[in-house]
């Protein structure tokens, strides 16, 4: 394939802006499915009588769910085609919701929300299909807006859930339904606009390597996630932790033996690839310790605790985190052209100076309506740059036929980063209470348990800066005409093309 820009005669040039909006609509609904369900859990536990300890799993078996499938089909639409998997793993998210929709207990609902977990792997294969289909200068800007859809639609998910279970007599299943509205769409968007795939790499699917892969990252964030109910310290939490470790070196010996490994074990330890999983875990980490932070912190009745503006959930949902998310989506064009022109680490940088910007300034105050907002939109500008960034350094430091599995495990770490953060704030608030309060009332975290979240937050960046400022040094500044050049202490020859092969590939 010729490195020149596509004439309009070859269909490509007018079908660009159709195919980033498909695949946007695809990763925004895919975001959704996260958060989807954190406001409304306790209207679940209600309707079906379930545990706090048994609610918990229906974030808990998405987040498993997506562990588990998104690298496996990510590899599998690098091998067999992009388009065919996505249309089926859109198909799938379409099932899960209608499913969660209808459902009347609990397994029935957690069923549901497995299948959701599975479409995650939507957003690496839409990268794969934006690098075969948008021309190499116009690349960073595609992958950037696709990514800013991420942050945008986790928290529409919470506004638009807040307004459908805003009245007295509530329904949690409105919810659903309206991600079953969204999914649908999604599907008809990438099978009437995306064009079926081009490259495909063929081959035999590593099924022993994905249930490695699989269990190790079960095992891991399983605990994470329920680390929480069942004791820090406790024999399931360690055994959990020490049996991902046991499989994370079978793991490694398996991908070592086998031909066609799921992950080629020199691309999984790449400096750049390594370094960008590294972000997607703080970045991911942040993102979520902003949204519940912000969220548990506003609804806090101030006449028992001394802090707090004790909005309903519909309040929290539209006036403190709605703005982060617009911003999150609106700065998305302005990191893709970060990216083109100043190179991912300079957007990575950007990113991690603005989250700790953002977190430092809800430490010292988040007593004020006007500094909570603001707060929060700087904070969604920084996780849409670095959303910008990640696929930028993947995309420049693989061969073509590795992008779905490269961007796969890079949209798990961002997935580890919101499980470690949900967990961390989780028993951050919970080990920090007030004291005093009125008989009957339930145990309210103290404030200085949201200080130290969100000092923590800041922390994370500070470490995001550390990886654009050393752990990425060296990299090529302006994305150049692929995304960026490919790094030049690739692993080998063979894995990492020079910028002239990336452009072609491209």
């Amino acid at each position: 394939m010729s490195t020149a820009a596509p004439t309009p005669a070859d269909g490509r040039t007018r079908n660009e802006t159709v195919i980033v909006f498909a695949l946007s609509l695809a990763a925004m609904v895919v975001s959704m499915m996260q958060t989807l369900p954190v406001p409304i859990l306790g209207l679940i536990r209600t309707d079906l009588g379930a545990s706090t300890a048994g609610v918990s799993w229906v974030t808990t078996a998405t987040l498993l769910s997506a562990a588990v499938f998104t690298p496996l089909l990510g590899r599998f639409g690098d091998q067999h085609g992009k388009k065919t998997t996505l249309v089926a793993v859109l198909g799938v998210m379409v099932a899960g919701s209608v499913i969660a929709a209808v459902a009347t207990s609990l397994p029935l609902l957690i069923l549901g929300r497995v299948l959701q977990g599975a479409a995650t792997a939507i957003f690496p294969l839409a990268l794969s299909v934006l690098r075969e289909e948008v021309r190499p200068q116009k690349l960073p800007g595609a992958m950037a807006l696709v990514s800013g859809t991420l942050a945008f639609g986790s928290g529409l998910a919470l506004v638009a859930t807040g307004l459908l279970t805003s009245g007295d007599d509530a329904d949690y299943r409105n919810a659903f339904w309206m991600a079953t509205g969204f999914a649908a769409l999604a599907l008809l968007a990438v099978v009437f606009l995306v064009p079926a795939t081009r490259h495909k790499t063929g081959g035999r699917t590593d099924v022993l390597g994905a249930l490695t892969l699989g269990l190790t990252l079960l095992l891991l964030l399983l605990p994470i996630s329920q680390g929480h109910d069942w004791g820090w310290t406790s024999g399931r939490t360690l055994g959990s932790f020490a049996g991902a470790a046991v499989m994370a070196a079978l793991w490694v010996l398996t991908e070592l033996k086998v031909a066609e490994p799921l992950v080629d074990m020199r691309m999984f330890v790449h400096r750049p690839v390594l370094m960008a999983n590294l972000a997607g875990v703080l970045v991911g980490f942040g993102m979520f310790a902003n949204f519940l932070g912000v969220s548990y912190l506003v609804q806090m009745p101030e006449a028992l605790t001394g802090y707090g503006f004790g909005a309903s959930i519909l309040r929290a949902s539209v006036q403190f985190l709605l703005p982060g998310a617009i911003v999150s989506l609106l700065a998305s064009p302005v990191g893709g052209q970060l990216v083109r022109h100043r190179g991912p680490r300079a957007a990575l940088a950007l990113a991690a100076a603005l989250g700790a910007l953002g977190f430092g300034w809800l430490a010292l105050d988040h007593g004020h309506t006007a500094s909570v907002i603001g707060a929060g939109v700087v904070v969604g500008a920084a996780v849409s740059f670095g959303y910008a960034a990640m696929p930028a350094v993947i995309m420049a430091s693989v061969p073509h036929h590795q992008s779905g599995i490269a961007n796969g495990i890079n949209s798990i770490s961002r997935s580890t980063g919101s499980a470690i953060g949900s967990a961390v704030v989780t028993t951050i608030l919970a080990s920090k209470t007030v004291e005093h309060l009125p008989a009957g009332v339930p145990a309210l975290p103290a404030e200085s348990g949201f200080t130290t979240t969100f000092w923590i937050g800041a922390a994370a960046f500070a470490l995001v800066a550390v990886i654009a400022r050393v752990g990425l040094r060296g990299r090529p500044g302006p994305a150049g005409t692929a995304a960026g050049a490919a790094d030049r202490s690739a692993p080998a020859p063979a894995e990492a093309a020079a910028p002239a092969k990336l452009a072609e590939q491209v």
